[in-house]
């Protein structure tokens, strides 16, 4: 899907140089919105030099007895937008991400394209609580603000009056900050008792080609140029099989039962992009299963078939979500998870089950 994604109007929002102020979304009042900054956007957004095109694909793991699932009604803010989100993709898997999820939103006037993926702690179903809800939540606040900032400093024509380049609208808004500003979202939603999450946010400037990430946790993102991973984000633990995560405790739990890390804490990226690059952003149920050249090889597998740009991204991700799906199921072969364990004195053989969501992105330079 190449960028140009359109949303409505993000209602009970607002944000100004980073700053973050919302209301649950569960409450229902209809106030106007007040904005800081007013004006009509230009009829078409200006040309820019950097393209990305998009995929997705995600398969949850198969029921289990103990497994909570609780999800938000669809006729709820965050159920619906769940739904809106899964019926984007063509999907060859299912329509159930499990205690995934990810978003993939365009920035304000067309500056580039946000997205990222969020893994729900499954522990928590110990304690009653459906992990999915966290992880839905986190990437529904991310992409809401995503939509408001830019991918870097708000473009302002020096040729236009003053009082025409003090009403552009918006502000940039770093991976980090909408991490943030999300995790605070899902701190207020009133939906949501409980929860953890890891979280890997990206995202791509259509002027620059620059790529900026912020990742806690061991969700994680890998950059393949010519048929070679140049780039992959190390993963956050805290011990072995225990990631970083984002925590949201119910007033009765003693906070000391669970890890709770904070935003500033993620790694931050920077790099450059080049025409031809591929993104790929997972989270841990592609990298416990299935290793970097792995990946490399179906994403060069696929970009040789042929077909338009949006056709090849999305077959990526379907063509690597089905791979994760039959390495978690070996139980002969050596996995990434295993040799971890390995490494720590434990024998683990095979792949591990777990949820798998993948977003790819391909990068084309058009001037």
């Amino acid at each position: 899907m190449t960028h140009g994604l359109r949303s409505p109007p993000v209602p009970r929002l607002l944000a100004h140089k980073g700053t973050c102020l919302l209301a649950s979304v569960s409450q229902r009042a209809n106030r106007p919105i007040k904005r800081l900054y007013s004006s009509t956007r230009p009829a078409s957004p200006p040309s820019r030099p950097f393209q990305f095109h998009f995929g997705a694909s995600w398969a949850a793991k198969p029921p289990e007895k103990s497994r909570i699932h609780v999800p938000f009604p669809p006729d709820t803010t965050v159920g619906r937008w769940r739904d809106e989100m899964l019926g984007k993709w063509k999907n060859g898997t299912n329509r159930d991400a499990g205690e995934d999820f990810f978003f993939v939103a365009e920035v304000q006037n067309s500056s580039g394209v946000s997205f990222g993926v969020a893994d729900g702690v499954g522990g928590w179903i110990d304690s009653g609580v459906d992990p999915s809800l966290f992880a839905q939540t986190l990437m529904y606040h991310a992409h809401r603000y995503s939509q408001l900032g830019w991918a870097g400093e708000p473009e302002i024509d020096p040729t236009q009056e003053y009082e025409e380049r003090e009403r552009v609208e918006g502000w940039e808004l770093t991976p980090y900050k909408c991490l943030e500003c999300a995790y605070h979202g899902v701190l207020r939603e009133r939906l949501v008792d409980a929860g953890s999450s890891t979280a890997c946010l990206i995202s791509l400037n259509a002027s620059s080609g620059v790529l900026r990430s912020s990742n806690l946790g061991d969700s994680g993102f890998l950059i393949i140029r010519s048929s070679s991973a140049i780039y992959r984000q190390p993963p956050q633990t805290h011990f072995f099989n225990c990631p970083y995560q984002l925590t949201k405790f119910p007033p009765n739990m003693v906070p000391s039962t669970h890890f709770a890390d904070q935003p500033n804490q993620a790694a931050q990226y920077e790099t450059k992009l080049r025409d031809g690059d591929i993104i790929i952003a997972f989270t841990d149920g592609l990298s416990d299963n299935v290793f970097t050249p792995d990946i490399v090889t179906i994403c060069s597998f696929v970009a040789r078939s042929g077909g338009s740009e949006d056709a090849q991204a999305q077959m990526m991700a379907n063509r690597i979500v089905e791979y994760a799906r039959v390495c978690m199921r070996e139980r002969k072969k050596m996995s990434p998870f295993s040799r971890e364990a390995l490494r720590e004195g434990l024998y683990y053989r095979g792949g591990k089950i777990d949820d798998v969501t993948v977003v790819t992105a391909i990068v084309r330079e058009t001037v």
